[in-house]
């Protein structure tokens, strides 16, 4: 084990990801509560969350941050779909909405089975185009994101397919799933299992599913064990490593989910998500801070 500013080496195989002389660099701070993190390719920019301002925001190079959308409907978890259109979860409204090419917001999803959803906290699309989203209870728990409400159904991780509206539970036995991603093959499924965070205790769990070619879920046994704190978002490189959020950072996570070393961050972090030009910059979502750090690896996925 080596430890260099910013930086916590467990493996050798971390050395060769990092860049030391790409120290962790601080965007933007003054917000409550960093959340949904996604990278804007073909507009050169960041969009994410400050959810319990009920606002998104938008980070460019030399020019700062700005608002995006106010309100967002205290949305929190966001991605692109294969068409670039922004899909995003909604504790307020407990839905998915997408934002269309024209700039029209259109209600996907809110209900399974006839019952309301919980508050939708993450979202990942495969390239078929079925949408995937974890729907804890979190976001109807509280009032600082989103409102307090009632939960008609046990938390659950959703497969929906916008072409023919169809919602199914992909996995029911999560007491709290949170943030997820593919593999950059998309044969396997990361889901964060973070439990009742109502508790002391809250689960720290990453979970991995296999995917079958119908794209139903097997397996789903713990991966591995974030700690300190916990896993609440993921993000995938291009060789398939998962980059999680922690209590003192960043953990770099290999597919055999054996911890590889860590990107030190002076708050806990919430959300990331890589970007800029070639997709190796990732912004990290600390507390009320944003943060950035250039690494020696792209990340998965379509910009």
């Amino acid at each position: 084990m080596s430890d260099t500013d910013g930086f916590v080496s467990l493996d050798p195989a971390f050395d060769q990801y990092v860049l030391p002389n790409a120290p962790l660099e601080e965007l933007a701070g003054g917000f409550r509560w960093l959340e949904g993190l996604v990278w804007m390719g073909d507009a050169d920019c960041l969009l994410f969350e400050d959810l319990p301002r009920n606002r998104t925001m938008r980070y460019i190079e030399n020019v700062g941050v700005s608002v995006y959308r106010e309100p967002s409907h205290y949305a929190n978890g966001q991605c692109r779909d294969p068409q670039g259109r922004l899909i995003s979860c909604s504790h307020r409204d407990r839905c998915l909405y997408r934002t269309e090419l024209d700039g029209k917001v259109t209600k996907l999803v809110d209900r399974h089975a006839g019952k309301r959803l919980n508050a939708p906290n993450d979202v990942t699309v495969k390239t078929d185009g079925t949408i995937w989203f974890s729907d804890p209870l979190y976001g109807i728990q509280r009032d600082y994101e989103g409102g307090i409400q009632q939960s008609e159904q046990p938390p659950a991780l959703y497969r929906f397919d916008p072409k023919t509206d169809k919602i199914t539970i992909a996995a029911g036995d999560f007491d709290g799933p949170n943030g997820l991603a593919f593999s950059p093959d998309e044969k396997r499924l990361y889901v964060c299992e973070t439990g009742d965070m109502t508790t002391e205790n809250p689960k720290q769990y990453i979970r991995a599913f296999d995917v079958d070619a119908k794209g139903k879920l097997h397996g789903g046994e713990i991966l591995h064990k974030v700690e300190p704190g916990f896993a609440d978002g993921i993000a995938m490189d291009e060789d398939g490593n998962i980059w999680s959020s922690a209590a003192d950072g960043v953990h770099c996570i290999d597919p055999g989910g054996r911890l590889l070393g860590k990107v030190l961050v002076p708050y806990l972090v919430s959300n990331l998500t890589f970007g800029g030009c070639f997709k190796n910059r990732l912004f990290i979502g600390g507390s009320h801070t944003l943060y950035a750090i250039f690494l020696n690896r792209r990340g998965a996925g379509w910009p």
